[in-house]
């Protein structure tokens, strides 16, 4: 660790410079001495699991006069240079605290407030200390450690998906659960892919005229919703896994006025831009997508009972209609998937995810338009578009532990893989 300039500890007092532990210390005395400024006394001591060089102990401590030991002893009457090891080998964490500057992460914080570091962060408290040159300005020191800090926290976040984390954190009620069911939706919630290619129809032996009318209709439908109120055509190409993988680059910011179609956002122009810019540019990007995702959540919580709100007169008719049709060419496949959905969402101890290879923003239209709202809140619901269907069930297991149990439910070979695992 280090002391910075102008830091007393209370009672805290320094161990032993020793060739087996590692740790720089530089410490300021503000005494007045014959130098014309502050001296930075440095006591290397070779570093522990960095992958920086170590200070070799053989040239890096300087020669203290006799005059400066005096007037450190006055100063500081229970500290001595020489004879340290009969003291206790850390600062106890009364001794002293750090406020850290505004910018720096929680991480500094914590590094800075105690003498003794994880050993999982050596590498990085080891880089605070100047590498041989003991003029280096403690506060440069600082910010370039707390920039490390924050590259190492990043890099230690999986995939792009920096907002996850907020989503993805457990809650009082998910420590209680016992069963998670992760279903999949075409083809085992709904029926719809294979209305639109016949296949259902010459499975089971059923009008194929209907069959794929009724599958054309319902698409025409899925897109116009997505397309008109989920913004999928700002988002169709910077689609993302889950609702609040961009929710950290949202500043809360009223939304009330926001008019969405003048703000000059372009998915897919700026989303180019966005992997090279850097700055103000890239800043407002994000925002700017991040507002629409909070914006998509708020219109699904308030129409998941109710999808009809986001239709006209006519198209809530035609719905209705088309669903009915469906469920009688289906043999009342989605009524029976629902009993199953219900019976699961009545017990505390279970819960319901949704796991889809159909982007984001168009499996949002589905979900309500097949009335399926109230059965998977918006936080359940995830998108392998982009990262594949082990990836989502590794983030939900990251999610909720691995002490439930998890149930599977699917038409393909990628659930029954991933129920085995």
């Amino acid at each position: 660790g280090a002391l910075w300039p102008g830091m007393k500890p209370e009672s805290g007092l320094i161990q032993t410079p020793s060739t087996s532990q590692h740790s720089v210390l530089t410490c300021t005395t503000g005494l007045t001495t014959s130098q014309p400024s502050p001296a930075h006394y440095s006591y290397s001591i070779e570093a522990s699991t960095t992958n920086t060089s170590p200070v070799s102990t053989s040239s890096t401590v300087v020669n203290i006069s006799t005059s400066a030991v005096a007037s450190i002893s006055q100063d500081y009457p229970t500290y001595t240079i020489l004879g340290q090891s009969q003291y206790q080998t850390c600062y106890p964490s009364s001794g002293f605290g750090v406020v850290p500057p505004a910018e720096s992460s929680s991480t500094e914080s914590l590094a800075l407030a105690t003498a003794t570091f994880p050993a999982e962060k050596g590498s990085a408290a080891a880089q605070r200390a100047p590498s041989g040159d003991a003029s280096t300005s403690p506060s440069l020191s600082r910010a370039t450690a707390s920039k490390e800090l924050d590259e190492q926290a990043r890099k230690n976040l999986p995939g792009k998906n920096r907002g996850k984390r907020k989503a993805d954190t457990s809650s009082s009620q998910d420590s209680e659960l016992e069963r998670v069911f992760l279903w999949d939706l075409d083809e085992t919630i709904i029926i719809f892919h294979s209305l639109l290619t016949g296949s259902y129809a010459q499975k089971y032996g059923k009008d194929p005229t209907l069959v794929i009318g009724s599958g054309l209709s319902m698409e025409e439908m899925i897109f116009e919703v997505a397309d008109t109120h989920l913004f999928f055509n700002d988002l169709e190409e910077c689609d993302q896994v889950h609702i609040e993988d961009v929710a950290s680059d949202d500043n809360g910011q009223d939304l009330s006025n926001y008019n969405f179609s003048t703000d000059g956002f372009s998915g897919s122009g700026s989303n180019a831009n966005h992997g090279s810019s850097v700055g103000v540019q890239g800043v407002d990007w994000m925002r700017k997508l991040a507002f629409r995702y909070r914006r998509v959540r708020e219109i699904y919580n308030k129409h998941k009972a109710d999808v009809g709100g986001l239709l006209s007169p006519q198209k809530r008719e035609a719905l209705q209609r088309l669903r009915t049709d469906i469920e009688v060419l289906t043999d009342s496949w989605l009524e029976t998937a629902l009993k199953s959905l219900l019976l699961i969402q009545s017990r505390k101890n279970c819960e319901n995810i949704l796991i889809t290879t159909t982007q984001l923003m168009p499996a949002l239209a589905k979900v309500l338009l097949y009335g399926l709202g109230e059965v998977f809140p918006i936080e359940n619901i995830y998108s392998a578009t982009k990262i594949g269907k082990e990836s989502c069930f590794e983030r939900i297991v990251s999610r909720f532990g691995k002490k439930v149990t998890y149930v599977v439910i699917g038409d393909g070979r990628d659930e029954e893989v991933a129920a085995k695992q």
